[in-house]
């Protein structure tokens, strides 16, 4: 099959700050500084004026040290020009998506580098119908930051913006999260371990499944400001997979830093990735015939496995470039409701606006508890092929089409998979790195070759 090379962006638009998913670096260096946080309030502020009314700015973020300057230098930028911020503390990214469309705000922002170590951070950016901005406006946005007209329209006396704490907010998502579970069915009797990463859901997590009555064995709800992430959550699901074992519990539930993805632990202690999430949501969604137009989306990176099995249930798959936001464009653009990453992003746009790691960790629960299955049973829907990923650390992003020992090696590697596999390879959007995934019939083929691949990358960038 023919290789699939994509750029970081994902988008036409120049972009020089934003990345796939927001602003981000290494705190309190370029561009993660104070500086440019309150610039971008001041941008945002800005950009999402409309009407007379007095403008209001939703500002979320993770358990980050870092979080307290940013969040304060992003709101002064806010304030600065005449807006509102509403400070809602440590909340997942889809609260934040949720909540500036729940409380008609003009905009919400969620500081947060995700997956990354804590030294890092980043800044995404929602408009106020709780979808993340387009490339376009992004590109928008970094123009302003460097447009002196701001500094001209600056209100003041009373004019000037108010920062307002919101204490209600945990309760709102809370609520929301609840009200997408069958109201027919409830967690009784089951037992689940939550690593919420020392996260941004430390607080709200744990309470949504004991409150729909489930047995929770807590992990990863200790946030310190420097230890999200740090040996657990999805990116080190060893520990759920630990507890699971020890404690006999029915599944368990790893979270990112931001809670925006998840990894399931099934019942058996083996980790369940996005693929087979997807495959389980799409055939429950073809049964009930809430699947519109019987497609699911999947990026790049999915298993062809999946492509196979969704066309066997009568539906089938489209694949966007990585990156959730891509994802989502896809399903609005052409009026599809599901989709998601392997990395496991699941949006379910008739409930959420973005991914959402306890949303489709709920959406998982109500297919076991309607069909009386145990995740491993669950699982067993899609036999993945088998693939290797290697990461590369690149000094810089060359486009691929200027590597032509690369291209070589990828030519001849397709040629040796033929139809029975695929070669992918992207630079990261969020990272220095670049991402070469191989996919094909036998694993000791695959691993050997994307090393192959990976290792003319790094002659060639390294």
């Amino acid at each position: 099959m023919k290789s699939e090379a994509k750029s970081a962006s994902g988008g036409a638009t120049e972009r020089r700050l934003f990345g796939t998913d927001g602003v981000r670096g290494v705190a309190n260096q370029f561009p993660m500084t104070c500086e440019i946080a309150l610039a971008l309030g001041r941008a945002v502020a800005h950009q999402s004026k409309h009407g007379t009314h007095r403008h209001r700015i939703l500002i979320g973020k993770d358990t980050r040290l870092s979080g307290y300057m940013l969040e304060m230098a992003f709101a002064s930028g806010v304030c600065s020009m005449g807006a509102d911020a509403l400070l809602i503390g440590p909340l997942p990214t889809p609260a934040v998506a949720f909540l500036t469309r729940d409380m008609r705000c003009d905009a919400g922002v969620m500081i947060s580098a995700s997956h990354n170590p804590f030294e890092d951070n980043g800044i995404k950016i929602f408009a106020r119908d709780g979808f993340k901005l387009p490339d376009a406006s992004e590109a928008e946005l970094e123009r302003l930051l460097d447009d002196e007209r701001l500094g001209k329209v600056r209100p003041t006396k009373s004019a000037v913006g108010k920062a307002f704490r919101i204490d209600d907010a945990q309760g709102r998502y809370i609520g929301f999260l609840k009200s997408a579970f069958p109201t027919e069915l409830d967690l009784d009797g089951m037992k689940i371990v939550v690593d919420c990463a020392n996260g941004a859901a430390y607080h709200v997590a744990p309470k949504v499944f004991e409150e729909l009555g489930a047995t929770v064995i807590r992990l990863g709800v200790s946030p310190d400001g420097r230890n999200i992430n740090r040996k657990c959550g999805a990116l080190h699901p060893e520990g759920v997979q630990a507890a699971v074992k020890k404690a006999k519990a029915d599944l368990g539930i790893a979270l990112d830093g931001d809670a925006d993805r998840l990894i399931v632990v099934d019942d058996r202690g083996e980790v369940v990735d996005g693929d087979h999430l997807l495959a389980i949501g799409s055939r429950d969604m073809l049964r009930d015939g809430s699947l519109k137009k019987k497609t699911v989306v999947a990026t790049v990176m999915s298993n062809l496995a999946l492509d196979r099995k969704v066309e066997e249930w009568g539906g089938k798959v489209v694949r966007t470039a990585v990156g959730d936001r891509y994802v989502v464009d896809a399903m609005r653009k052409h009026g599809y409701v599901f989709g998601g990453e392997q990395s496991g992003h699941m949006v379910y746009l008739g409930h959420s606006t973005t991914g959402d790691g306890m949303l489709a960790a709920l959406k998982l629960l109500a297919v076991m508890r309607r069909e009386k299955q145990t995740v491993s049973s669950l699982r067993e829907l899609l036999p993945l092929y088998p693939q290797s990923l290697v990461n590369v650390k690149v000094r810089e992003k060359k486009p691929l089409a200027d590597l032509p020992s690369v291209q070589k090696r990828i030519v001849d590697v397709e040629k040796r998979l033929g139809r029975d596999g695929r070669v992918v390879v992207r630079f990261s959007g969020t990272e220095a790195k670049a991402r070469v995934l191989v996919e094909g019939p036998v694993a000791k083929d695959v691993a050997k070759w994307a090393n192959e691949i990976a290792n003319e990358i790094t002659s060639a960038l390294g």
